[in-house]
């Protein structure tokens, strides 16, 4: 029977990992385990998983540590596993480019829907049509994920691309952060705001080379983006 998705998961408690494996491979998921931080590394490295469910505290390289090196070269799907639900470890988490994140102890049923879900919106936006769109010395292209900023390639993170490009989807209007974060990270959490301006600020500053402060700041409100050259 064919798989749905190969998924990594990052565990150091092999109980929790026992329960997580055999719960994905009953939705038809083919799974591998990682043990530790390195060894997650090593892993994605090698292979091109679907997904990776990655807890936070693990040996030799934290969750954190992980998240940050895996997104320096992949946008691979990430829930991170926290024992804390405490909003600095959201953040953090979704700075760092995680796409979800759920908190232990955890019904094995709601983490499989979990990766239900964020498969769902990875495979939509993989089917969507070719766009770009074009503004004076700035170029997103969706379908190739890339962005010019006056004619050299910007690096940008799989969350700093999706705002940015929901931004400039809809210029002239203006967003509040709650919208922002419903957009773009497919869930609101109360206080999280600067989460948006987090990336507002990265964003802007590689955005500099065209000359156009593209993201306007509507104090009170939010974000809107903006053509007016400097």
């Amino acid at each position: 029977m064919p798989t749905l998705a190969t998924i990594l998961v990052v565990e150091d408690e092999r109980p929790v990992c026992d329960l997580v494996r055999a719960y994905l491979e009953k939705n038809l998921f083919e799974v591998e385990i990682a043990f530790d931080g390195y060894e997650a590394l090593k892993k994605s490295a090698e292979t091109n998983f679907d997904l990776i469910i990655l807890d936070i505290m693990l040996p030799k390289a934290d969750g954190w540590t992980v998240c940050r090196e895996i997104r320096k070269s992949s946008s691979v799907p990430i829930i991170m596993v926290t024992a804390k639900a405490e909003e600095f470890d959201r953040v953090l988490g979704l700075e760092l480019g995680a796409d979800d994140y759920i908190t232990k102890p955890f019904s094995p049923r709601e983490l499989v829907a979990r990766v239900k879900a964020v498969l769902r919106r990875t495979q939509k936006a993989g089917q969507e049509k070719h766009e770009v769109l074009n503004y004076p010395h700035l170029t997103i292209d969706r379908t190739a994920n890339r962005v010019e900023v006056a004619g050299q390639e910007a690096q940008l993170t799989p969350k700093e691309f999706e705002l940015l490009w929901f931004l400039a989807s809809h210029p002239e209007r203006a967003f509040t952060r709650e919208q922002l974060l419903e957009v773009v990270w497919g869930y609101s959490y109360f206080g999280d705001a600067r989460t948006v301006d987090t990336h507002v600020r990265r964003l802007r500053d590689k955005l500099r080379p065209a000359g156009i402060s593209y993201i306007k700041t509507i104090w009170g409100r939010g974000y809107k983006f903006e053509i007016k050259e400097n």
